[in-house]
């Protein structure tokens, strides 16, 4: 799976899941930090990517798109880089089940 990871979640979540195996990019590897959501979505779109993010924007773009991109939407507060790392990767297997059966939102609470 190809993941691109939001500009509010470490970049170390990137390293993460190139670690098992994923295809993986933070915002701030390609020079996108201040670029607007629709934009983000574009290029997720066109990479065929699974946009990581906490932002209930891409959310909306998500409920208009008529073809939809996969998104990961992180819904836990604040919370350490450290623990939410431990947390996402324990989360993993269970991501990937509901991406590989067509599930275009994933919401992790």
């Amino acid at each position: 799976m190809r993941f691109l990871v939001d500009a509010q979640l470490p970049i170390g979540l990137t390293r993460m899941l190139q670690q098992h195996g994923h295809e993986a990019a933070h915002v701030a590897d390609l020079k996108m930090m201040q670029t607007p959501d629709n934009a983000i979505w574009l290029y997720a779109r066109q990479s065929d990517s699974i946009i990581i993010s906490k932002d209930e924007d891409f959310v909306i773009l998500q409920s208009v798109a008529e073809n939809p991109v996969s998104l990961i939407w992180v819904r836990v507060g604040n919370t350490r880089r450290k623990e939410l790392l431990e947390w996402f990767e324990r989360m993993l297997p269970l991501i990937e089940e509901k991406l590989a059966a067509g599930e275009v939102l994933v919401e992790l609470i």
